[in-house]
């Protein structure tokens, strides 16, 4: 017969001291930033004067007298950390029953057959559990170099903010001091717990909790699942294959580029899958038509596509991948295009992806001039055609099933000349036209003719205002900070901005207007125009 569930108020002290803890690997990693630490201690101190403070709730699985933290790590191995500065506050000061009994209570078990001493906190990871033991151990940060958006240096940082405070704390009166905390974390810290007896339904309890308005990520979910069908023995070398994928990707916006690459790798060869959908497509937990890749299976498909995705997404770092191809993934970067990622994906899985690309490029731009890339239809048949590309090892289906996207090339000029634009398209496109190549260099910096802020320009008003972010009105210069003087008027900006255009400018064009007004913007962007329509067309 199953046991039975348990759940209970417990003092922090009782709880610890009973047992040993595990984070273990299917749980999101060690999270909090300083500003959580802060709060944490925060509360804390503002509550040691006042009585109980309750810490919420934690959730355990128990496998072979382990406790397995399903949730509430962060403020486990927070408190953990805050009991290992005051422990190693009462060694300095002499006071050995008391950091004996911290260290007792919070920090280490002791195997009463062999006498070892064990730590009641550990991770799954080797180097973020070297990083907390190392801390538990000396009272010190380790000294080797971390990578900033680690766990390891968030563990360092939340200790080193922790045993700064106490330190002071402590200034007031350190013997009576130590004890107050040592009191309070003992007997005035509470967990709500609540202990499910079935080991094995750990994953599922960690989703049910942490899909229920839970801020847990995609990533997170999709490694406890992938964990959760890894049978036992292969479960290491799974979370390690796991973990060495998603540390190719910042840890920055939760990870946001690790799902983002994840579900353009699964779009090249299942089809397009919404963000929304991704985890219950791979989990099989949504109903659809078509059949998602096996755990193995995934690993094996994010690994491969890997070195390739770093480069589209970097075009600075090593890979498999030089030359034209990384200028094209730089370009489409600084139009901030990603939704053609699973195309580009597909395409290096021909003998010759230039082509397909250069047609990719020219595609978005020619779009992005007259119309817009963010619809979740564009994104759809751009999917479509990545897993036709990948299907039949052909890039023409970009032409063929994409074809009415692709504007003819006197709807382009006619666009481009009129359209108000962003400073980062007419940026890209103008430098294109000066460099007279797709994939310009991103030499000089664009700006504005008529600033539409002042009203020094005559015949140029708040009524003229479309024209100020139209190519007509714009300029590459080689300095990034405007000179006072170009902003007043026309004179003035002949005067000291247009001696700054870089090499290829239209400056004799502009030397050759009187006045700058809307009629000059006109002229200019029809001209500008018809040149960007020759080299894109």
């Amino acid at each position: 017969m199953a046991a039975p569930l348990n759940a209970s108020a417990l003092q922090a002290g009782a709880l610890i001291s009973k047992s040993r803890f595990v984070i273990p690997q299917f749980q999101r990693e060690y999270s909090w930033q300083l500003d959580e630490v802060i709060e944490f201690w925060s509360d804390l101190s503002s509550s040691i004067d006042t009585g109980d403070y309750f810490l919420g709730l934690i959730i355990l699985t128990e496998e072979d007298d382990i406790k397995n933290v399903v949730d509430g790590q962060q403020r486990l191995v927070t408190l953990t950390l805050l009991a290992t500065a005051l422990f190693f506050e009462a060694k300095k000061l002499g006071r050995k029953a008391l950091a004996d009994r911290i260290e007792a209570d919070f920090l280490r078990s002791i195997d009463y057959d062999t006498d070892a001493q064990m730590p009641r906190v550990f991770l799954s990871d080797p180097d973020d559990n070297k990083t907390l033991q190392t801390i538990l151990d000396t009272g010190e940060s380790p000294q080797a170099d971390l990578l900033e958006d680690s766990v390891s240096f968030r563990i360092v940082q939340s200790f080193n903010f922790l045993k700064q405070k106490l330190s002071a704390d402590l200034k007031k009166d350190a013997f009576k001091r130590l004890g107050k905390w040592t009191d309070f974390i003992t007997n005035q810290l509470y967990f709500a717990v609540f202990i499910h007896p079935d080991a094995a339904s750990a994953y599922t309890v960690f989703e049910v909790v942490n899909t229920r308005g839970r801020e847990l990520t995609t990533a997170d979910l999709l490694k406890s699942y992938v964990l959760s069908q890894t049978p036992a023995a292969d479960r290491e070398d799974r979370y390690k294959q796991w973990r060495a994928i998603s540390q190719s990707f910042s840890s920055e916006a939760s990870g946001s580029t690790f799902v983002q690459y994840i579900r353009h790798a699964v779009t090249v060869e299942y089809g397009h899958v919404l963000p929304k959908d991704l985890y219950g497509f791979l989990s099989r937990k949504k109903s659809q038509s078509k059949s998602p890749p096996s755990p193995p299976e995934l690993i094996d498909l994010l690994s491969k596509r890997l070195p390739l995705y770093r480069q589209i997404d970097d075009p600075t770092v090593s890979g498999p991948v030089e030359g034209k191809a990384l200028e094209v993934f730089a370009a489409l970067n600084s139009l901030n295009v990603l939704t053609v990622r699973p195309i580009l994906l597909a395409l290096f899985d021909l003998q010759d992806p230039h082509p397909g690309m250069d047609y990719l490029l020219r595609l978005v731009v020619r779009r992005i001039v007259v119309g817009n890339l963010g619809t979740g239809n564009i994104e759809r048949r751009f999917s479509e055609a990545a897993k036709k590309i990948w299907e039949t090892k052909d890039w023409t289906a970009l032409s063929q099933d994409l074809a009415d996207l692709n504007p003819p090339k006197d709807e382009f000029i006619g666009q481009l000349r009129k359209r108000s634009f962003n400073k980062g398209t007419l940026t890209f496109v103008r430098r294109s036209v000066l460099q007279q190549t797709t994939t310009p260099k991103t030499d000089g910096v664009l700006h504005w003719i008529w600033p539409k802020n002042t009203s020094e320009w005559q015949g140029l008003t708040d009524e003229n205002s479309f024209w100020a972010a139209t190519i007509g009105n714009s300029i590459i210069a080689d300095i990034s900070a405007r000179p006072a003087l170009a902003s007043e008027n026309w004179e003035g900006f002949k005067a000291s901005l247009l001696n700054h255009a870089v090499e290829g400018e239209m400056v004799e064009d502009l030397e050759g207007y009187l006045t700058w007004d809307v009629e000059s913007i006109e002229k200019m962007g029809r001209k500008a125009a018809e040149r960007a329509g020759d080299l894109w067309y």
